[in-house]
């Protein structure tokens, strides 16, 4: 279980997605490499400007490198930097979500509220950790300055368990292992996070996902979805099928059909 310093109510998170970490190595590294040399070619600069008699004296006389080499590494550095920045950005993965009501994902005959998540980038992610955040409807209200407990998945389903809510019957809910990649499919296909019925929506305040991936270049991204928001509103209700009458029947204000016997010419 993790920790994070945010908290309030009920929907105290941002939907934006956030870099969270960067590759030491293929980030700080040449960050740190450039800082070096323009420390040496500040040195070298302001040595060269002093006179003869002072470079003979200690420290003036140490010459960490001749500005000609100094000059092509510093300018390998930042390209690298620069390179590697401009890629990152490229292979940086956009993590969306989607959810609609949807019928036969839990049993009886009532719609379900289905929610999916997608890579729209151009390059793979790898997925690194997932974790849950419940707030019942049942809950008091959150102190903004109490940090919020994200659990994983076992957890989540005893805490639903003890509210009364019963999975593959109230609520469906994947586990993802670490290391499964979200396919840059290009597409608006998305993986299933989860499956409520009303009764969850009904319970539960506020279902918090947070998703960590990893990208081609090592920086973790994050992002947070409430997988109930916009599951109460209006404008997208599930449209209830009516009940088809039979053929020939009588409907709802409707008078049963007759069939009369039709005359027809006289036989030869």
């Amino acid at each position: 279980m993790s920790t994070a310093p945010t908290g309030g109510g009920s929907t105290p998170f941002s939907d934006a997605q956030r870099r969270i970490r960067r590759n030491r190595w293929l980030f700080t590294a040449p960050l740190v490499l450039l800082c070096v040399l323009a420390c040496v070619l500040v040195w070298e600069t302001v040595r060269a400007n002093t006179s003869e008699t002072a470079r003979a004296d200690w420290p003036w006389r140490l010459q960490l490198m001749s500005a000609e080499p100094l000059a092509s590494l510093l300018a390998v550095a930042a390209g690298a930097v620069l390179a590697r920045a401009q890629y990152a950005r490229a292979v940086r993965p956009v993590l969306g979500w989607r959810s609609e009501y949807e019928p036969g994902l839990l049993p009886g005959a009532a719609k379900a509220w289905r929610v999916g998540i997608l890579n729209g980038g151009q390059h793979n992610a790898v997925l690194e950790e997932v974790d849950y955040h419940l707030v019942l409807a049942a809950d008091p209200v959150r102190d903004p300055g109490t940090d919020v407990e994200w659990t994983g998945l076992t957890a989540l389903g005893e805490q639903l368990s003890h509210a009364g809510l019963r999975a593959a019957v109230d609520f469906r809910l994947l586990y993802f292992g670490a290391g499964y990649p979200l396919v840059a499919s290009g597409t608006h296909e998305t993986v299933m996070v989860g499956v409520f019925s009303k009764r969850f929506i009904e319970e539960v305040s506020a279902l918090h996902v947070r998703i960590r991936v990893t990208d081609s270049v090592g920086d973790t991204h994050e992002r947070v979805i409430e997988c109930l928001k916009g599951a109460r509103e209006a404008v997208v209700a599930p449209v209830e099928e009516a009940p088809t009458a039979p053929v020939g029947g009588a409907g709802p204000g409707l008078p049963a059909a007759r069939t009369e016997r039709r005359s027809g010419p006289p036989r030869a």
